[in-house]
C-alpha cells in the first residue's frame, strides 16, 4: 500500500515543540517499518530518510499535488475540499462553533469525538525509540509544566498556585519570552534529549488546563517517564489519569496536596500504561484497518462530524 500523509503546515523533522509533526513522523516510520510506502505533502523545506517528500503548494488543489500511484490519503487537519483518492482526515484540534468535519474523520480520544458527534479515534501514538530510556529509578527532583506557557488555556498561572502551595520547585518547558520569577526554572521552548532530560528529571507533571483537552502529548509523554500527572478533569484527561496515575480535580489545593505525595504512586505502573495503549505501531495498526475501510467504499461516520453546542468554546475555572 502507498499512502500519502498530508499536514499542510507540517514541517518535519520535528526540531523542538510540534505534536502534529511528531505524529505524522511516527506513522510515516511505522508504515514504512510494515512494509508500506509512505509520501508526505507537508511544508517547503521538510526532509525525511524513510519516505519521499513533496513540498504543499497552497496556490494548486490538492488533489492535483497526491500523486498517482497513491493508493490512500491521511489527510491532517480539517479536509475542505474533495479529494479523487480514498481518504481519511484525523482532527487534531476543538471545533469552532457550528464547524462540520469531512464524513470520513476520526478524532484522537474517545472524549473528543464526542464533543464533535462521532464514535470514531484513534490515540495518537508515541515512538519509544526517540523519547529513550524512561530510566524510572533515577533521582527526581521538581513539579513539570509542560505546554505553550503563554496560552492561557494551559494555566501556568495555576501551575505556578499548585507547586507553590505543595512547596516545590516548577520547571517549566515551553512558549517563548517568559518572565518567570521565585521557584520557578524556566527552560524555554525544548526538543530531542534535552526536553526527555527535563521530564525525566521531575517527580510529576502539572496539567491544570481550562479547556476540553483533545488528547494530550505532554501527558502521555510524561506519563512515560514514570510522572504521575496532577490536573483538572476536563476533555481526555479521565481516560489517561487514573488512581494510579495520578489525580484530577479543579481545586488548587487538592492537586497541591496530591503533589506533595509524588511518591505514593507507582511510576512503572504509569510507564506500563502508555507503553500497552499509546504507542506509535498501535497507532498505525488501528489506522491501517481505517485506511482498508475507506479503500473499501465504507464511510467512518454516519454523517458528518459537528461541534457540538454544549462544546463550543467552553472554558473552565479552578476553586482555591
Amino acid at each position: 500500500m502507498k499512502v500519502a500523509i498530508v499536514s499542510r503546515n507540517s514541517l518535519i523533522p520535528v526540531r523542538a515543540y510540534g505534536g502534529t509533526q511528531r505524529d505524522i513522523w511516527a506513522e510515516g516510520k511505522e508504515l514504512n517499518a510494515l512494509g508500506h510506502r509512505v509520501v508526505f505533502v507537508v511544508r517547503a523545506g521538510s526532509e525525511c530518510p524513510f519516505a519521499d517528500v513533496l513540498p504543499y503548494d497552497a496556490r494548486r488543489p490538492l488533489d492535483d499535488q497526491i500523486p498517482k500511484d497513491v493508493d490512500v490519503v491521511h489527510y491532517h487537519g480539517n479536509l475542505r475540499e474533495p479529494l479523487s483518492k480514498p481518504n481519511l482526515t484525523t482532527v487534531h484540534g476543538n471545533g469552532q462553533p457550528g464547524e462540520s468535519f469531512d464524513i470520513n474523520s476520526v478524532f484522537v480520544s474517545g472524549d473528543h469525538a464526542r464533543r464533535h458527534g462521532s464514535e470514531r479515534f484513534v490515540y495518537n501514538g508515541l515512538d519509544f525509540d526517540e523519547l529513550g530510556d524512561a530510566s524510572l529509578r533515577a533521582p527526581r527532583d521538581g513539579l513539570l509544566f509542560l505546554a505553550k506557557a503563554s496560552w492561557r488555556l494551559k494555566n501556568l498561572k495555576g501551575s505556578r498556585a499548585i507547586a507553590a502551595m505543595a512547596g516545590k520547585r516548577l520547571h517549566v518547558a515551553g512558549g517563548r519570552g517568559v518572565s518567570l520569577s521565585g521557584k520557578v526554572r524556566y527552560h524555554g521552548m525544548v526538543g530531542g534529549d534535552r526536553k526527555a532530560a527535563i521530564i525525566r528529571g521531575r517527580e510529576a507533571l502539572l496539567f491544570p488546563v481550562l479547556w476540553d483537552e483533545p488528547l494530550g502529548l505532554a501527558v502521555l509523554e510524561s506519563l512515560y517517564f514514570g510522572l504521575p500527572v496532577f490536573g483538572t478533569p476536563f476533555g481526555s484527561l479521565p481516560e489517561l489519569v487514573g488512581p494510579e496515575r495520578g489525580v484530577l480535580s479543579t481545586s488548587v489545593s487538592e492537586l497541591a496536596a496530591a503533589a506533595r505525595r509524588t511518591g505514593d504512586f507507582n511510576r512503572a505502573r504509569c510507564h506500563e500504561f502508555v507503553i500497552g495503549t499509546f504507542g506509535a505501531r498501535t497507532m498505525t495498526l488501528n489506522y491501517l484497518e481505517l485506511f482498508e475501510m475507506v479503500m473499501s467504499g465504507r464511510s467512518l461516520n454516519p454523517e458528518r462530524p459537528r461541534t457540538l453546542p454544549e462544546s463550543t468554546g467552553k472554558t473552565f475555572a479552578m476553586t482555591p
